[in-house]
């Protein structure tokens, strides 16, 4: 198990913002989670003082990873599948099945809940489509259920569903995931279904799912996992209770509980990169402090 001081969950502008600031108290730092995941990458920075007009989104995260570089922080470009307090600090536990331990640890996932986007979802809410396997798990004993998804997160809700469930769909058009979390996911059970959820039915619950294909699947739950795991879940692996609506309370230091820190939109509104890089730069330099005044715990 590798140990460092601070890591860092996220590569969008709080995560890259922290990870510099970090790396600058000499901090051993590093960032887990794909730059290309932001969801400034593919967009355009507006209103950000010192960048007039537009500002390419994908050069903004990209020289901010160079510029984090340049002070020491390190970068595991896969999501983190899974945290938990351990002695000496925390563990989290990447898609090769790597884990690390850290004397503190920075949440900057970005907004919590991807949505899928189609009919259903909404109706269905809370009765039947679920955002948390983990969470849920326990309702869909011996029930039929799909998980919805194609990254880490997705396949480690399919591996964990067939733990609880009698059959498991992951519906999936295309693997995005590492290969040895897909191979976990199928060797578990989960049976692969290469298309895309066109609309989710039923009356009082959900009852099935129409595919893009054309084929009709019964389900008795539909949990929506996209991309990596959200703040809220890595928030209460922590010990974190985060807020009604997933975001996560914290102090003037961006610190949630001893140890833990989160910083940008996982902290709740405005969404702007201008808040996610001021509080990164305090989450950054709080979490470093924090761990370098427990360092010899990890000796």
């Amino acid at each position: 198990m590798e140990r460092i001081d601070v890591g860092i969950i996220g590569c969008g502008p709080a995560g890259l913002q922290a990870a510099i600031h970090s790396a600058r108290k000499k901090a051993t730092t590093t960032v887990f989670g794909k730059g290309k995941s932001s969801a400034i990458y593919p967009a355009h920075l507006e209103n950000y003082a010192g960048l007039p007009g537009k500002t390419d989104g994908s050069a903004f995260i990209e020289a901010a990873i160079a510029q984090a570089e340049s002070f020491g922080a390190a970068f595991v470009g896969e999501n983190v599948i899974g945290a938990s307090v351990a002695e000496g600090g925390f563990a989290l536990t990447v898609e090769s099945g790597r884990t690390y331990l850290c004397a503190s640890v920075v949440i900057a996932t970005g907004n919590s809940r991807v949505k899928l986007g189609v009919p259903g979802e909404k109706e269905f809410f809370g009765k039947g489509v679920s955002y948390c396997a983990s969470c849920d798990c326990n309702f869909y004993k011996g029930r039929t259920v799909a998980v919805v998804g194609c990254e880490s997160e997705a396949a480690a809700s399919a591996e964990l569903m067939t733990s609880y469930a009698s059959k498991v769909y992951w519906i999936c058009p295309g693997v995005e995931a590492s290969k040895e979390m897909e191979a976990k996911a199928l060797a578990a059970g989960a049976e692969m279904v290469a298309s895309k959820v066109k609309e989710i039915h039923g009356g009082d619950r959900v009852a099935g799912l129409s595919l893009a294909d054309g084929r009709e699947i019964a389900v008795d739950g539909v949990f929506i996992e996209l991309g990596a795991k959200s703040a809220a879940d890595i928030a209460m692996d922590l010990d974190v209770m985060p807020n009604m609506d997933d975001s996560i309370p914290v102090d003037g230091d961006c610190m949630a509980a001893p140890g833990v820190f989160a910083c940008g939109d996982v902290t709740g509104k405005p969404w702007q990169v201008a808040k996610a890089v001021g509080q990164g730069c305090v989450a950054g330099m709080a979490a470093a402090d924090y761990a370098k005044g427990r360092a010899d715990v990890l000796q």
